[in-house]
């Protein structure tokens, strides 16, 4: 049964006493509905944005992946590419932009994988139907296994911010762990995102 992850929660990585090998970061999210003339609905379609911010040892951001650069250097993280609108129709059940991370070929300098979401727009979460996180094992277009979700939608504490740090992979020994952050702010962009995480969540 998957977690339903709370701010500061831990999570482990492993399956069977073994160490996950590979993840997916999944992000879906609606348009947002709105009234127009004589009563009237049409669909806006909203452009979420899901990155990655890699870290080294020393806090340092060596590297990024998101809708601008699709793979990482080492070719361990991967994004599904950019979806600008959202499921106009509804929820289909499948997530509008993935990142796959393979935990066995991450490059030794990357100690850190930051998890961020930005509303490129500028559209506040709480008006963003079904807007949800989950992990999981499988691939961008098929879910095996859920191991944790974190709904965005019904979370008060998102109103009015356009930017949040979900959560960081990080390295423990031999393994990876991974913590939930959950914390939504008004940064703008990805690259104040990713600065905000240097001051306060490495």
């Amino acid at each position: 049964m998957a977690i339903s992850l709370q701010k500061g929660q831990r999570i482990s990585l492993e399956k069977g006493g073994k160490g996950l090998e590979k993840i997916c970061v999944g992000v879906n999210w609606g348009a947002i509905e709105k009234k127009g003339l004589f009563g009237r609905t049409k669909k806006v379609g909203v452009d979420l944005d899901a990155s990655a911010g890699l870290f080294s040892a020393d806090n340092q951001l060596t590297g990024k992946v998101y809708f601008g650069k699709l793979v990482s250097h080492c070719g361990a993280i991967r994004h599904s590419g950019d979806d600008l609108t959202g499921d106009i129709d509804g929820d289909d059940g499948l997530d509008n932009e993935v990142i796959t991370v393979d935990l066995t070929a991450v490059s030794e300098a990357i100690t850190q994988i930051v998890f961020v979401l930005n509303s490129f727009e500028g559209q506040d979460f709480a008006t963003i139907p079904f807007a949800s996180i989950r992990i999981y094992e499988g691939t961008p277009s098929r879910v095996d296994d859920i191991v944790a979700q974190y709904d965005i939608a019904n979370d008060a504490s998102f109103t009015g911010k356009v930017s949040m740090v979900l959560g960081k992979l990080y390295r423990h020994n031999s393994t990876w762990k991974f913590t939930s952050i959950g914390d939504a702010n008004e940064d703008k962009k990805l690259d104040a995102t990713l600065k905000t995480v240097e001051q306060k969540y490495l």
